[in-house]
Protein backbone atom coordinates (compact mmCIF):
# COMPACT_ATOMS: atom_id res chain seq x y z
CA UNK A 1 0.00 0.00 0.00
CA UNK A 2 1.15 3.13 -1.37
CA UNK A 3 -0.58 6.53 -0.77
CA UNK A 4 0.67 9.61 0.23
CA UNK A 5 -1.61 11.12 2.57
CA UNK A 6 -1.86 14.66 5.10
CA UNK A 7 -2.64 12.94 8.62
CA UNK A 8 -5.92 13.96 10.12
CA UNK A 9 -7.20 13.05 13.66
CA UNK A 10 -10.81 14.11 12.44
CA UNK A 11 -11.82 11.25 10.52
CA UNK A 12 -10.32 8.75 13.04
CA UNK A 13 -12.67 10.66 15.48
CA UNK A 14 -15.47 10.49 13.87
CA UNK A 15 -15.29 6.87 12.60
CA UNK A 16 -14.37 6.07 16.05
CA UNK A 17 -17.99 7.78 17.66
CA UNK A 18 -19.97 6.38 15.05
CA UNK A 19 -18.85 2.50 15.21
CA UNK A 20 -17.84 2.73 18.99
CA UNK A 21 -14.58 1.43 18.32
CA UNK A 22 -11.56 1.94 19.61
CA UNK A 23 -9.34 2.17 16.27
CA UNK A 24 -6.86 4.12 17.87
CA UNK A 25 -5.80 0.93 19.46
CA UNK A 26 -4.32 -0.90 16.92
CA UNK A 27 -0.54 -1.20 16.68
CA UNK A 28 -0.90 -3.51 12.98
CA UNK A 29 -0.44 -7.12 13.90
CA UNK A 30 -2.14 -8.29 11.18
CA UNK A 31 -4.59 -10.76 13.09
CA UNK A 32 -7.34 -9.61 11.97
CA UNK A 33 -6.52 -9.74 7.63
CA UNK A 34 -4.35 -12.84 8.65
CA UNK A 35 -7.89 -14.48 9.82
CA UNK A 36 -10.25 -13.00 7.32
CA UNK A 37 -12.35 -14.84 5.32
CA UNK A 38 -13.10 -12.70 2.76
CA UNK A 39 -9.50 -11.10 2.33
CA UNK A 40 -8.42 -12.63 -1.28
CA UNK A 41 -11.72 -10.33 -2.39
CA UNK A 42 -10.36 -7.28 -0.50
CA UNK A 43 -8.58 -4.52 -2.29
CA UNK A 44 -7.62 -3.13 1.21
CA UNK A 45 -7.25 -5.85 3.55
CA UNK A 46 -8.84 -5.33 7.73
CA UNK A 47 -5.96 -3.29 9.07
CA UNK A 48 -4.58 -1.35 6.00
CA UNK A 49 -8.50 0.01 6.31
CA UNK A 50 -7.91 0.49 10.04
CA UNK A 51 -4.22 2.39 9.14
CA UNK A 52 -6.36 4.92 6.96
CA UNK A 53 -8.76 5.77 9.05
CA UNK A 54 -5.61 6.22 11.93
CA UNK A 55 -3.62 8.98 8.87
CA UNK A 56 -7.36 10.36 8.22
CA UNK A 57 -7.30 9.13 4.31
CA UNK A 58 -11.43 9.72 3.96
CA UNK A 59 -10.95 9.62 0.28
CA UNK A 60 -8.97 6.09 0.13
CA UNK A 61 -11.33 4.52 2.66
CA UNK A 62 -14.47 5.42 0.82
CA UNK A 63 -12.89 4.17 -2.21
CA UNK A 64 -12.46 0.72 -1.34
CA UNK A 65 -14.02 -2.62 -2.43
CA UNK A 66 -13.40 -3.94 0.84
CA UNK A 67 -16.69 -1.70 2.80
CA UNK A 68 -18.69 -3.99 0.51
CA UNK A 69 -17.14 -7.26 0.37
CA UNK A 70 -16.88 -7.56 4.28
CA UNK A 71 -19.80 -9.58 5.80
CA UNK A 72 -19.48 -8.90 9.58
CA UNK A 73 -18.90 -12.17 10.58
CA UNK A 74 -16.75 -11.30 13.31
CA UNK A 75 -13.60 -13.24 12.98
CA UNK A 76 -11.61 -9.80 13.12
CA UNK A 77 -12.94 -9.13 16.58
CA UNK A 78 -12.51 -12.14 17.81
CA UNK A 79 -8.61 -12.30 16.65
CA UNK A 80 -7.87 -9.04 17.65
CA UNK A 81 -6.18 -8.36 21.09
CA UNK A 82 -7.87 -5.00 21.24
CA UNK A 83 -11.14 -6.06 20.34
CA UNK A 84 -11.83 -3.84 17.64
CA UNK A 85 -15.12 -5.31 15.46
CA UNK A 86 -13.50 -4.60 12.12
CA UNK A 87 -16.61 -5.57 10.71
CA UNK A 88 -18.50 -2.64 12.79
CA UNK A 89 -16.34 -0.41 11.61
CA UNK A 90 -16.82 -1.35 7.77
CA UNK A 91 -20.60 -1.30 8.65
CA UNK A 92 -20.21 1.96 9.78
CA UNK A 93 -18.25 3.42 6.80
CA UNK A 94 -20.62 1.87 4.36
CA UNK A 95 -23.13 4.29 5.61
CA UNK A 96 -21.19 7.29 6.06
CA UNK A 97 -19.71 6.69 2.56
CA UNK A 98 -23.35 6.46 1.25
CA UNK A 99 -24.48 9.60 3.35
CA UNK A 100 -21.25 10.77 1.41
CA UNK A 101 -22.59 9.84 -2.05
CA UNK A 102 -19.60 7.26 -2.62
CA UNK A 103 -21.67 4.01 -3.41
CA UNK A 104 -19.58 3.57 -6.02
CA UNK A 105 -16.72 1.09 -4.68
CA UNK A 106 -13.43 0.48 -6.81
CA UNK A 107 -13.06 -2.26 -8.88
CA UNK A 108 -10.98 -5.15 -7.20
CA UNK A 109 -7.23 -5.69 -8.05
CA UNK A 110 -6.37 -8.63 -10.38
CA UNK A 111 -6.66 -12.03 -9.06
CA UNK A 112 -7.52 -16.01 -10.15
CA UNK A 113 -10.39 -15.75 -12.79
CA UNK A 114 -12.77 -17.31 -10.30
CA UNK A 115 -11.73 -15.26 -7.01
CA UNK A 116 -12.36 -12.16 -10.16
CA UNK A 117 -15.49 -13.18 -11.01
CA UNK A 118 -16.84 -13.46 -7.19
CA UNK A 119 -15.04 -10.13 -6.81
CA UNK A 120 -17.26 -8.69 -10.07
CA UNK A 121 -19.96 -10.11 -8.81
CA UNK A 122 -19.81 -8.78 -5.13
CA UNK A 123 -18.30 -5.10 -5.67
CA UNK A 124 -18.37 -4.29 -9.56
CA UNK A 125 -19.35 -0.92 -10.18
CA UNK A 126 -22.39 -0.19 -12.50
CA UNK A 127 -22.22 3.78 -12.28
CA UNK A 128 -22.91 5.92 -9.49
CA UNK A 129 -26.38 3.19 -8.43
CA UNK A 130 -24.09 0.38 -8.29
CA UNK A 131 -25.70 -3.08 -7.71
CA UNK A 132 -24.04 -3.59 -4.12
CA UNK A 133 -25.65 -0.75 -2.95
CA UNK A 134 -28.72 -1.66 -4.51
CA UNK A 135 -28.28 -5.10 -2.52
CA UNK A 136 -27.34 -3.01 0.87
CA UNK A 137 -30.46 -0.79 0.44
CA UNK A 138 -32.89 -3.72 -0.44
CA UNK A 139 -32.05 -6.12 2.42
CA UNK A 140 -32.32 -3.17 5.10
CA UNK A 141 -35.96 -2.05 3.98
CA UNK A 142 -37.09 -5.53 4.33
CA UNK A 143 -35.49 -5.91 7.40
CA UNK A 144 -37.17 -2.32 8.95
CA UNK A 145 -40.37 -3.64 7.68
CA UNK A 146 -40.77 -7.11 8.35
CA UNK A 147 -37.74 -7.44 11.03
CA UNK A 148 -36.19 -9.86 9.14
CA UNK A 149 -35.21 -10.74 5.55
CA UNK A 150 -37.71 -11.41 2.82
CA UNK A 151 -35.76 -12.87 -0.02
CA UNK A 152 -38.86 -12.22 -2.35
CA UNK A 153 -39.36 -8.18 -1.49
CA UNK A 154 -35.47 -8.02 -1.81
CA UNK A 155 -35.38 -9.48 -5.17
CA UNK A 156 -38.20 -6.87 -6.20
CA UNK A 157 -36.60 -4.23 -5.05
CA UNK A 158 -33.41 -5.01 -5.84
CA UNK A 159 -34.43 -5.41 -9.53
CA UNK A 160 -36.28 -2.11 -9.48
CA UNK A 161 -33.41 -0.16 -8.56
CA UNK A 162 -30.86 -2.09 -11.04
CA UNK A 163 -32.85 -2.96 -13.64
CA UNK A 164 -31.00 -6.52 -13.33
CA UNK A 165 -34.00 -8.69 -14.54
CA UNK A 166 -32.85 -10.90 -17.25
CA UNK A 167 -29.82 -11.62 -15.74
CA UNK A 168 -30.77 -13.29 -12.80
CA UNK A 169 -34.11 -14.37 -14.09
CA UNK A 170 -32.79 -18.23 -14.00
CA UNK A 171 -31.42 -18.32 -10.62
CA UNK A 172 -34.99 -16.88 -9.45
CA UNK A 173 -36.24 -19.23 -11.30
CA UNK A 174 -34.65 -22.20 -9.95
CA UNK A 175 -34.73 -21.01 -6.58
CA UNK A 176 -38.85 -20.93 -6.69
CA UNK A 177 -39.01 -24.45 -7.91
CA UNK A 178 -36.78 -25.40 -4.75
CA UNK A 179 -39.07 -23.16 -2.44
CA UNK A 180 -36.47 -21.53 -1.49
CA UNK A 181 -38.56 -17.86 -1.99
CA UNK A 182 -41.50 -17.72 0.59
CA UNK A 183 -44.25 -15.83 -1.36
CA UNK A 184 -45.73 -14.20 1.95
CA UNK A 185 -43.07 -12.65 4.36
CA UNK A 186 -43.00 -13.52 7.92
CA UNK A 187 -42.94 -10.67 10.64
CA UNK A 188 -40.85 -11.14 13.99
CA UNK A 189 -42.61 -10.80 17.42
CA UNK A 190 -42.36 -7.11 18.70
CA UNK A 191 -41.51 -5.37 15.32
CA UNK A 192 -41.75 -2.40 16.92
CA UNK A 193 -38.36 -2.72 18.78
CA UNK A 194 -36.79 -3.68 15.26
CA UNK A 195 -37.88 -0.13 14.47
CA UNK A 196 -36.79 1.65 17.08
CA UNK A 197 -33.45 0.31 16.59
CA UNK A 198 -33.53 1.87 12.84
CA UNK A 199 -34.72 5.06 14.08
CA UNK A 200 -32.17 5.28 16.65
CA UNK A 201 -29.20 4.71 13.88
CA UNK A 202 -30.80 7.44 12.25
CA UNK A 203 -30.78 10.03 14.91
CA UNK A 204 -26.80 8.96 15.63
CA UNK A 205 -25.87 9.61 11.64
Amino acid sequence: MSVALAPSVSFLREVQGASGQPISLCYQCKKCSSGCPLGFAMDLLPHEVIRLIQLGAKEEVFKANSLWVCTCCKTCQARCPNEIDAGQVMDTLREMALRAGSGAPAPAPASPPAIAALSREVAAPKGPDTHVKAFHESFLYTLRLFGRSYELGMIALYVGKTRALVEHVGLGLNMVKKGKLKYIPERVRRIGEIRKIFAKAREKH
